[in-house]
């Protein structure tokens, strides 16, 4: 199958997990992708990973100056974009009495920040028929302890999906959400955890899966794609769940 013949994608935070199953599936399927990372060794070794329709940028959602210096890396590249995926993101947690400012901060400028200026800065390279695809959680949809500000930030990126769809109708580019539940990713690498906590964790929530297991990263990319393919040529301002249903069943 070649849906995305003579197509590019942007696909923030593409170095691993959701973004890099994404950009694997996009090549496969006649794009070429453009993936970015915060570190110069992981966009060079996903990119060999991903082969020689697949090209990267060091760039850090989280950072405004990398933001706004995007679309000039971009266009080194490429002088259209068919789909931006804003995925970049990863997850720390604290309860209330312990989130100081630059936990806020941090959270706030990557998830929110990042997507918006994403987006703000590939509209110029984008035209009718291209999509946006953003990256929003589960957590949105119920109180957890711990993910406050996470919730919160992810929350709003939840509802650019509907604003930006309402702006960018008249430009012909179709703008969806994808809700992930527990995924097999990096989410718990920056919360200071080691490596055997991690497994712990991640034991202890899949008993509340309704499947029982995590999903994979492919199964994301799925969905992403069908987003941004012609099958989905009428859904705009959608939001879709990909959670084993965690979000309805408890």
């Amino acid at each position: 199958m070649q849906r995305f013949k003579n197509k590019t994608a942007l696909i923030t935070g593409g170095t691993n997990g959701m973004g890099f199953a994404t950009a694997q599936q996009f090549i496969e399927e006649g794009g070429k992708a453009i993936i970015t990372g915060r570190s110069e060794e992981n966009v060079k070794n996903a990119v060999k990973k991903l082969g020689e329709n697949a090209f990267g940028i060091v760039s850090d959602a989280g950072k405004i100056s990398d933001l706004m210096n995007l679309r000039n890396e971009v266009e080194k590249l490429t002088e259209h974009i068919d789909l931006v995926f804003a995925n970049a993101g990863y997850g720390r947690f604290a309860s209330i009495e312990n989130v100081d400012e630059h936990h806020f901060d941090e959270l706030f400028n990557m998830l929110v920040k990042g997507s918006f200026f994403t987006i703000q800065q590939m509209l110029p390279l984008m035209k009718e028929g291209s999509a946006v695809v953003f990256n929003t959680s589960f957590v949105t949809e119920f109180g957890m302890s711990d993910f406050s500000v996470y919730s919160a930030a992810k929350a709003a990126v939840q509802s650019f999906t509907k604003t930006f769809a309402s702006e960018l109708t008249d430009k012909g580019i179709r703008v969806n959400g994808i809700s992930p539940g527990h995924i097999k990713t990096n989410i718990f690498n920056n919360t200071g955890l080691n490596s055997e906590q991690i497994d712990e964790a991640v034991q202890n929530i899949i008993p509340a899966i309704p499947f029982k297991r995590q999903g994979e990263p492919s199964e994301i990319a799925k969905a992403v794609l069908f987003l941004a393919s012609d099958e989905a040529s009428y859904i705009h301002g959608a939001e879709l769940r990909i959670d084993a249903g965690i979000s309805v069943i408890k």
